[in-house]
């Protein structure tokens, strides 16, 4: 039976946190080089305040690209002033390029991420695209991966995705929930919205997560929910529970 199946991008098609991760790294020895081993600037300290002050820059106006660098930036200036150290206009201009410089790293596969849609769409099945951040941004990344052959037209950019997002996309294309599919790594963006609508849900789970898409699932789920390890598990998870009677 023909399933309607909706597809994260990021950390699920394709590698987006480790590179995020790896410019964390740098940015913290930046930090705690600069700051002298102070007793107020730990490593673990300066990764908490730059999540906290990311986190809360995205819940105000979404997936912006300034948002990570600008993380770098106001963590800085906090603990400038938490240590009374002057602040200087060259760390500053290194912050923001260090931050921006994260989304100049190539588009690379999860593995599998072919043969998963190939199988699929050979199956019969309607693939979507559902991906949350900046349109040059994340059309950059679907143009380098070629994925129009898989979604064609089917592709949804969001700036925020939420609940209100992925309803505002059910309810245009007037999809038949009963067999409608969210797959994805992120429980705030993918699982609880996808919940939160009545259509199936899987979640990939990574083995480090971005701390903003943890969050508590309190939606009963009316139809199928499961968590996978790896594509190439999605089409047959998907085939068992359709043929499951």
């Amino acid at each position: 039976m023909k399933q309607h199946i909706l597809f994260d991008l990021d950390d699920t098609l394709i590698y987006c946190n480790k590179y995020f991760f790896y410019v964390v790294d740098q940015f913290v020895d930046a930090m705690t080089t600069w700051f002298g081993g102070s007793s107020l600037v730990t490593s673990g300290a300066i990764r908490d305040k730059q999540t906290e002050i990311d986190i809360a820059l995205i819940g105000e106006t979404g997936f912006k690209s300034e948002h990570f660098p600008q993380s770098f930036l106001e963590t800085y200036i906090y603990f400038s002033d938490l240590t009374g150290r002057k602040r200087s206009a060259v760390e500053k201009d290194f912050l923001w390029k260090l931050g921006i410089s994260v989304y100049e790293h190539e588009t690379e596969p999860y593995p599998n991420m072919e043969h998963t849609l190939d199988e699929l769409a050979n199956a019969g099945h309607e693939l979507h695209l559902y991906t949350g951040g900046e349109l040059l941004i994340q059309q950059r990344k679907i143009d380098r991966m070629g994925l129009e052959r898989y979604f064609s037209s089917r592709i949804y950019i969001r700036q925020k995705k939420n609940n209100d997002a992925l309803e505002q996309i059910l309810k245009t294309g007037q999809f038949d929930r009963d067999h409608t599919w969210m797959i994805g790594n992120s429980i705030r963006t993918d699982v609880v919205p996808a919940l939160t609508a009545g259509i199936h849900a899987i979640h990939m789970r990574m083995q480090e997560e971005w701390q903003y898409n943890l969050v508590q699932i309190d939606v009963k789920p009316r139809g199928a929910f499961f968590t996978l390890d790896q594509l190439k598990d999605v089409p047959e998870t998907i085939h068992r529970y359709v043929n499951r009677d």
